[in-house]
């Protein structure tokens, strides 16, 4: 049958089993919402505040389900506003399609009104993207643009689609899509059969889990493997819920703000085995004294990342699920007692610990026993994210909505928007700085436009916290620029955008409100007033070795 461009977008989107978008429309990508307003008992739009808003929600939506989050922008600034949030989805690994919509054909080139070259300008920060300028080619780039975003290492793929191509008609067809099948061509039984002698081998063996793991849905290939191989688990801040953070084995993050258990332990191991894990310098602090006494295995789909970061002993490339399943079969029970003590020594002499009081590491505790750990949790970037790495224990994957590899302030409330769309039984919460907060507060009304009963909990000590925590440390206590010390009141604001609002400053204050917002199944945000000298312990001075991870305790001494 014959439909025009746009018609043709709605219908691939549905081909592909999408069920929601996240965008904001303007004059050049008008014809494509059009179709979709005719479809929109299909598939639901939600209208963002901001664009970037609507990158970050799809951002959500995807790592809360593992399936492809989709947003959509128009030509120009539009276009340019979802620039942040598909650099976020890129440098974390996370499947998005972002739809934009050019000027038609004959303007290109010619900086007509509300032109840009987006493909040009998100070609560093896309796994994949392309620009259609004939309807004929339509149908079959999106569905590759699908294809691409999911399969091995998954990553966000753009469509930009010139206005004349969506208006124009041709034929269509439709497809069922091709299931996206596990890259197991490049798994060796050579490299399974050296890594399994590796594992068998070691006396002081570690596993280091990451966002891989659960991208490949490896967590009970995992679970299994860790029981096998009878070792402790440490994680990165992407990886966490792939290994259940309540099971004994479990040690906690590694890296700059990682337990001393972890950074110590793997200081010590013979043995790193390392999965779906990309070796960030948040991770290994000095690469060149990282896991010096240890050999390095690494597992992961993408053979760029052996031997960027850190040499590697021994490596698989492949699917993680796939690798772990194949050394499952290869493996003894085995037995490391006596290492397990160590690390369970080592869980003991430096336990995390923090102040009494009313602080991020007190609410973060508050919010898990609420919850009883079975909340998803989104969080902006800064000292609230590592507090909710720390204190928030993930059992399972997909809890934890957070920008990793970016660090992108603003990135919290949208996402949380997105992981509720998608997991509606779910209690959502997201975890902001004040300075956050200020980045993405627009989408509070997103929230309220549709009833999404996120809870935004502000974590406001009136300065920029991580940065300030460096000034403390590293800078002469000289707080440049950091100091947000003014009058707004985050609980109006609030309640301006049609939220309920709290101002707490205690924990009684702080535990009746959190109650109250999970009951109300309202969009809410409560202003945690907490002081501006907190500090995020452990911690990993720059340039460092993990092993010189340094506590409160540390600091007082010196």
């Amino acid at each position: 049958m014959k439909l025009n461009g746009s018609e043709i977008v709605v219908e691939c989107l549905k081909e592909q089993g999408v069920d929601t978008v996240f965008g904001y429309p303007g004059g050049a990508i008008l014809n494509v919402y059009d179709a979709l307003y005719k479809h929109s008992d299909e598939i639901t739009h939600i209208l963002t505040s901001h664009e970037q808003g609507a990158s970050h929600a799809a951002d959500g939506y995807a790592r809360a389900t593992g399936k492809v989050g989709v947003c959509f922008a128009t030509s120009g600034p539009g276009a340019t506003n979802l620039v942040t949030g598909i650099a976020t989805a890129y440098m974390d690994s996370i499947p998005v399609v972002a739809i934009t919509c050019n000027v038609t054909v004959p303007l290109l080139g010619r900086d007509s009104f509300q032109e840009i070259d987006i493909k040009g300008i998100t070609m560093p920060i896309t796994k994949h993207n392309f620009i259609v300028k004939d309807v004929k080619h339509l149908a079959s780039t999106i569905r590759q643009a699908f294809k691409i975003a999911q399969e091995g290492r998954p990553g966000p793929v753009l469509i930009d689609i010139t206005k004349d191509a969506t208006a124009k008609e041709c034929d269509y067809v439709k497809e069922t899509p091709e299931p996206i099948v596990p890259k197991t061509d490049t798994i060796t039984e050579e490299d399974i059969d050296k890594a399994a002698k590796m594992i068998a081998a070691s006396k002081k063996p570690y596993i280091f889990v990451g966002g891989g793991v659960i991208a490949s849905n490896a967590s009970d290939e995992l679970a299994r493997f860790v029981k096998k191989v009878d070792a402790p688990v440490c994680d990165t801040l992407m990886g966490k819920g792939a290994f259940d953070g309540t099971n004994p084995l479990y040690s906690g993050m590694l890296g700059m703000h990682g337990t001393k258990a972890s950074n110590f332990g793997v200081s010590d191991c013979d043995l790193l085995i390392s999965i779906g894990v990309r070796f960030s310098d948040r991770v290994t602090g000095n690469a060149k004294k990282f896991a010096s006494k240890a050999k390095i295995l690494q597992f992961d789909v993408d053979a760029a990342e052996i031997n960027k970061n850190i040499k590697t002993d021994a490596s698989v490339v492949g699917d993680a699920a796939e690798i772990l399943k194949r050394i499952n079969a290869k493996l003894a029970q085995m037995d490391h007692k006596e290492w397990i003590a160590q690390i369970e020594d080592y869980k003991k002499k430096f336990p995390l610990t923090y102040e009494k009081g009313f602080n991020g590491p007190s609410i973060m505790q508050a919010i898990y026993e609420a919850t009883k750990g079975e909340a998803l949790i989104s969080t902006d970037v800064g000292q609230h994210q590592m507090w909710a790495a720390q204190y928030y224990r993930y059992k399972n994957p997909r809890a934890l909505m957070t920008s990793g590899g970016l660090g992108t302030m603003g990135y919290g409330l949208g996402a949380a928007i997105g992981a509720k769309v998608a997991a509606k039984d779910k209690t959502v919460i997201n975890i902001a700085g004040d300075g956050c907060f200020r980045m993405n507060l627009n989408e509070v009304a997103t929230a309220t436009r549709y009833n999404i009963p996120v809870i935004e909990i502000v974590f406001n000590n009136h300065v920029l916290g991580m940065v300030r925590q460096w000034q403390d440390l590293f800078y002469g206590k000289r707080y440049s620029a950091t100091v947000l010390d003014d009058n707004v009141d985050f609980a109006k604001v609030a309640e301006g955008l049609g939220a309920k609002g709290y101002t707490v400053k205690n924990m009684d204050e702080f535990k009746y409100a959190l109650a109250e917002a999970i009951s109300l199944n309202i969009p809410c945000v409560i202003d945690c007033q907490i002081g501006k000298d907190d500090k995020v312990y452990p911690m990993v001075s720059p340039g460092a070795a993990i092993s010189e991870a340094f506590d409160q305790t540390d600091v007082k001494k010196d």
